[in-house]
């Protein structure tokens, strides 16, 4: 596999002098990969992927894609390149149909192009056409996940980020996904780095797993060498800490 993505101590703080959010953080992501990270709240997993995403830029550290780095990119074209879906997506006020369409058309896909795309991923996560003329206030937040992750893989994108992608959906749906997002890498090159608190999905989806905590990795692994019963217990003090530090 070829070397897609590359983090080198990269490191955020919100200003100078202050804490750091993430620090010395270093990687390298390769084509076909399925990244798990995995931590604490606080632990600067949604920070990381915006990193990847530019919607922040690192303090110190370079992060590079295909050996480019992020910065001397475009934005527009970057994220299409690297496509982040957060945990509360927006559609915008756009009906699920539009939102489907809209970066499509900014690619400037032909209309067969688009059509072709939105068949294929509605049928892959089981979106039904009945939702195509709804709007964000007519779907359930799981609904709207599922429609922003559609809309994430119909882009085809070198590095797809997801952020707590299950959080609102239930075991099937999440098992499901976690079955196509699996197949799509075994069918093409695109890299996917899912953030999940939801530990059995992220031991079904990742071949690598990193724990990140207070900001620093404490472990990355690949996902069939790692000891899965020392990670949760690690999880589960870090976040009775986490919880502990936040009201006190």
């Amino acid at each position: 596999m070829t070397n897609l993505l590359k983090l080198k101590q990269v490191s955020l703080a919100l200003s100078r002098g202050s804490q750091f959010l993430l620090q010395d953080i270093s990687f390298m992501l390769e084509k076909g990969e399925r990244l798990g990270i995995v931590g604490p709240s606080g632990a600067g997993k949604t920070t990381l992927l915006r990193l990847l995403n530019r919607l922040d830029d690192p303090t110190s550290g370079l992060i590079e894609l295909e050996e480019q780095s992020l910065n001397q990119l475009p934005v527009i074209q970057l994220r299409q390149r690297v496509v982040l879906v957060p945990q509360e997506p927006k559609l915008l006020g756009m009906t699920v149909e539009k939102a489907l369409t809209y970066p499509l058309r900014l690619q400037q896909l032909s209309k067969g192009e688009i059509q072709q795309r939105i068949e294929t991923w509605t049928s892959r996560l089981s979106i039904p056409f009945e939702w195509f003329e709804r709007s964000e206030l007519q779907l359930s937040v799981g609904q709207r996940q599922l429609v922003a992750i559609a809309r994430g893989l119909m882009m085809q994108p070198q590095v797809l980020l997801l952020d707590e992608p299950t959080s609102a959906l239930d075991v099937g749906n999440g098992n499901h996904l976690m079955e196509v997002l699996i197949n799509l890498s075994h069918s093409s090159e695109t890299a996917i780095i899912m953030v999940n608190h939801q530990l059995d999905l992220v031991r079904q989806f990742a071949t690598e797993v990193m724990y990140l905590h207070q900001g620093q990795i404490q472990l990355k692994n690949t996902a069939a060498s790692l000891n899965w019963e020392n990670l949760h217990e690690q999880l589960k003090q870090a976040q009775s800490q986490a919880m502990f530090d936040e009201f006190s």
